[in-house]
């Protein structure tokens, strides 16, 4: 078992590496950060898919980020069991299911089932949804690089 004290990531991060990635990633980042969807339900969806990824640092990052946006931390404490939540309201709800889905692509035949897509439809026209796909692609891109890596919570934060 590694200790806390041992943490140390893989190689550099890529966006390091490739700074080119990090302006596209930032960019897409930046697209999605619109006035569409409500900046708290963006980081909500990024800190759930976050936690289905396994990545620290950004459950660490958006966590900070919903408390800075004034989340409570019931609200934040509840994010990995939504569903059984009063506390999140039809569109957040819709929103993230959507970004489950989209994060779990592969456990079932039908990634993004209409009864999740027909809900999300419900709360979002259709430059909100592309505003939530984006997002959604977006942190899985970035969780996927941090994981692989293994980047270790607060190393960016110098």
């Amino acid at each position: 078992m590694t200790k806390t004290t041992d943490l140390k990531p893989r190689m550099n991060h890529p966006v390091m590496t490739h700074p080119d990635a990090m302006q596209a990633l930032q960019a897409l980042g930046k697209a999605a950060h619109n006035a569409v969807v409500p900046l708290k339900t963006l980081t909500l969806v990024e800190l759930r898919a976050s936690q289905i990824n396994g990545c620290s640092v950004c459950v660490d990052m958006h966590s900070r980020d919903l408390r800075k946006l004034g989340e409570t931390d019931d609200r934040l404490f509840a994010v990995a069991a939504w569903r059984d939540n009063p506390s999140f309201d039809g569109a957040e709800r819709a929103a993230l299911a959507l970004a489950e889905a989209l994060t779990r692509i592969s456990d079932r035949a039908d990634a993004v089932p209409d009864d999740i897509w027909a809900e999300a439809t419900r709360h979002y026209d259709e430059k909100a949804l592309a505003t939530l796909l984006i997002a959604i692609a977006n942190i899985n891109a970035w969780n996927r690089l941090n994981v692989g890596v293994r980047q270790v919570v607060g190393i960016w934060k110098g």
